[in-house]
């Protein structure tokens, strides 16, 4: 084969290469993109299931959260599964000794495992900080 032959059918081999290379990379990031907004979905969900929960945790409030939980749970990555877990099992309605520090401690622990599971920056608080659920509403009378 002339010289001329085998530079046009290797700079068609490239351009083929690089055109396919391009394409599967940016369907790569679409897919990547498409299964964050479904993460950060449920993620939404369960935030307003918790939300719900504050102030009154009603037999309907709390089966939104086990609900948008069990959701968490099909897309959610392992640190985020483990720490929903430990959270879960101290709001369950079965833990008889219930603790304000340690819901404040597990409720941060999921928080952070999610905002890096979404690839949120800072994801580690820089000092000990805890996360607690706020309610509009005022507590009720005694």
């Amino acid at each position: 084969m002339n010289a001329p032959v085998v530079i046009a059918i290797i700079s068609a081999a490239a351009s083929l290469l690089a055109s396919a290379l391009t394409f599967s990379l940016t369907k790569k990031k679409e897919r990547e993109a498409e299964w964050r907004k479904q993460k950060l979905d449920h993620y939404k969900e369960f935030m307003a299931a918790l939300n719900g929960l504050v102030g009154r945790a009603s037999e309907e409030t709390r089966t939104k959260l086990a609900n948008a939980a069990n959701n968490v749970f099909l897309v959610a990555g392992p640190p985020v599964l483990v720490a929903l877990r430990a959270y879960l099992d101290e709001t369950a309605t079965s833990n008889k000794h219930p603790s304000l520090e340690e819901h404040d401690r597990l409720l941060t622990q999921l928080l952070f495992a999610v905002r890096d599971d979404l690839g949120i920056q800072p994801n580690k608080p820089p000092t000990e900080y805890r996360f607690r659920l706020w309610s509009a509403s005022p507590p009720p009378k005694q």
